[in-house]
């Protein structure tokens, strides 16, 4: 890529189609404040939600990612296309687990021991 695209305002997402977090209503105006809550501290109706959202999420196909199911070689450099539709839950999976991992710089540079997921430098 040779440019990008900064949203304003309260927009966020890949195509400035969604509303930052915090805020709702057709301009994203509306602040709406959640609180994340400990789930050892949920009632028993709480967690029986959380859990059914769990479960929706693995069986609700993403509408926005798709991922590759073969290597740009297998794809033979582009020309035939290797992808799979992804669940929600998967698709949040694997997000976390490459926010965790090592982080490849340019050339061979590689930062260890970085975790995107659960700290930020």
């Amino acid at each position: 890529y040779n440019r990008t695209c900064q949203c304003q305002g309260n927009f966020m997402g890949y195509n400035c189609g969604d509303c930052k977090f915090g805020f709702i209503g057709p301009n994203c105006t509306v602040r709406r404040t959640m609180i994340r809550k400990e789930i050892f501290r949920m009632t028993a109706a709480e967690k029986d939600k959380f859990i059914a959202y769990l479960n929706l999420a693995k069986r609700t196909i993403s509408p926005d990612y798709v991922i590759a199911t073969g290597t740009y070689e297998q794809m033979s450099n582009g020309s035939n296309p290797l992808f799979a539709d992804i669940n929600v839950y998967d698709l949040f999976v694997w997000l976390h687990y490459d926010a965790s991992g090592d982080a490849f710089l340019e050339g061979e540079l590689v930062w260890r021991d970085i975790d995107f997921a659960h700290e930020a430098p």
